[in-house]
């Protein structure tokens, strides 16, 4: 059998970078898996841990999906040929994916939100996106209330039992 078509055992998806307020801020609706083009000098900084997702978002320009504002800090060995920490990066999906993402933000206001950057078990960088709607304040209250809750109610058991 060719070693490209079969997965190791011992191997699993490694987190690089997430975008833990993404949850808060935004209803998430649906979720994707995209590739993401990169530089040799940002895959070595990744292994580094050096990546920022927070205030990242993706759009769509000319039919083609893009990661903007994500921040992969300069590989530590690198030369003068380094990469530019902040620059768009070209996410790598089907056309049919694209297109419904690009619709869904044009006809309905939805937000394309990086959700985690990590390694997959084949090494390949993968982003894991979503659309979603943002929420107003009194969705974040109710969020934050349920949460609350859930910790007090976890509290009293642990206490109780």
């Amino acid at each position: 059998m060719s070693r490209r078509g079969k997965k190791s055992p011992g191997r699993k998806a490694v987190r690089l970078a997430e975008n833990r307020q993404a949850r808060f801020q935004y209803q998430l609706l649906e979720k994707f898996e995209a590739g993401i083009q990169l530089l040799g000098t940002e895959v070595k900084s990744l292994r580094e841990g050096g990546a920022n997702i927070a205030e990242a978002y993706a759009e769509v320009r000319n039919g083609e999906m893009w990661l903007v504002n994500a921040h992969i800090a300069e590989f530590s060995h690198g030369n003068r040929a380094n990469h530019q920490p902040r620059r768009p990066r070209k996410l790598l999906m089907q056309r049919r994916q694209i297109d419904r993402l690009g619709s869904a933000v044009r006809l309905k206001g939805l937000t394309i939100v990086p959700l985690a950057l990590y390694f997959d078990p084949r090494g390949r960088a993968k982003l894991e996106i979503a659309l979603g709607r943002g929420k107003k304040l009194h969705d974040k209250r109710a969020t934050e209330k349920a949460r609350d809750w859930l910790r007090q109610k976890a509290r009293l058991l642990r206490d109780r039992g």
